[in-house]
């Protein structure tokens, strides 16, 4: 083998998984193990001390994974022996975001109660979405937002402490300056975002706990069958956008047509409304974000015409040529 093979396996053993990968985001602070990362990761988010934890009640996923679709794969940890903290990483764009946080922290805080018990059993519960792009209707705040339950005229009078929301939107990590209240919440968010860059490098001297999760990363980029577990999450989020952009197209000509059945429910919903709103115009502008490269090279492969391309998508002949 020459120097140069043997240089290129090293570096190929060398890649690094992404952390915002769901089921490796699960592994890396959620695993029996993982206590001191999680630890100083939460105690980032909610900017307060945090004496013990638990990630027992997380499942295995290298033992457990499954061949088909998984559900929602999160990270679940008990706090201080008496609250509830539920994490979820979310890459891909998905409907009803802030309902479906919702629903899965009163599913959590459900469950801090036995039958027999009275309400003020009751634990409190926080629920943290980390999103991989801007929620919709949430583009003007910032980067993390904390959210609980306020009386309405006053503003200051929380209902419960129970109730607790946090919204990460990691791309606007880019547009944050630095202070001192969410210096350490942004190293760590810089690290999702890319844990081999020479800021990571720089914050890892400071912080022996993100020093201990590149390590940890670093071992699971190196197990095979993580590897390939990681390569079909990326495929699934992959075939869900291009599934969404179809919906979607699909949804804009029924928007201007007024209720013809076609396409996937969720780009359905979401092109029904954009269809009258902004028409084709945006649909294509829309489309282009989900991947319409993607769906020209399957149409070409499919042997569909280039005027047909050009209909569906609305690039020019020469766009589409471009497209291998």
């Amino acid at each position: 083998m020459t120097d140069k093979e043997q240089r290129a396996i090293t570096e190929e053993k060398k890649a690094i998984l992404s952390p915002k990968i769901d089921v490796i985001f699960q592994i890396l602070f959620g695993e029996v193990g993982s206590e001191r990362i999680t630890k100083d990761f939460l105690s980032s988010i909610l900017e307060e001390p945090i004496e013990e934890i638990n990630l027992d009640e997380n499942i295995v996923l290298r033992r457990e994974y499954l061949k088909g679709k998984m559900g929602v794969v999160d990270v679940l940890a008990k706090i201080n022996e008496k609250e509830y903290c539920h994490i979820e990483m979310q890459v891909g764009k998905a409907n009803h975001i802030k309902e479906r946080l919702l629903y899965y922290w009163s599913r959590r805080y459900a469950k801090t109660i036995k039958e027999s018990e009275e309400y003020q059993a009751l634990k409190r519960t926080i629920s943290i979405l980390i999103t991989d792009f801007e929620v919709k209707g949430l583009e003007e705040l910032e980067m993390h937002s904390k959210w609980k339950i306020i009386e309405e005229n006053g503003g200051k009078h929380v209902l419960t402490d129970d109730l607790e929301l946090h919204i990460i939107q990691l791309p606007k990590t880019k547009k944050m300056q630095e202070t001192k209240e969410n210096r350490k919440l942004l190293k760590w968010l810089k690290f999702l975002e890319n844990p081999e860059s020479e800021e990571v490098e720089i914050y890892m001297k400071e912080n022996v706990n993100m020093k201990e999760a590149r390590t940890k990363l670093e071992g699971i980029s190196e197990d095979a069958r993580m590897q390939r577990i990681a390569e079909l999450r990326e495929k699934a989020i992959l075939d869900e956008k291009e599934a969404k952009y179809t919906g979607y197209m699909n949804g804009l000509e029924e928007g201007r047509k007024d209720g013809k059945k076609l396409g996937l429910k969720e780009g359905r919903e979401e092109g029904r409304e954009e269809g009258r709103k902004e028409g084709r115009k945006e649909g294509r502008k829309e489309g282009k974000k989900e991947g319409i490269e993607q769906i020209v090279r399957k149409m070409k492969k499919a042997k569909f015409s280039i005027d047909t391309i050009k209909e569906i998508t609305g690039l020019t002949e020469e766009e589409i040529e471009k497209i291998e």
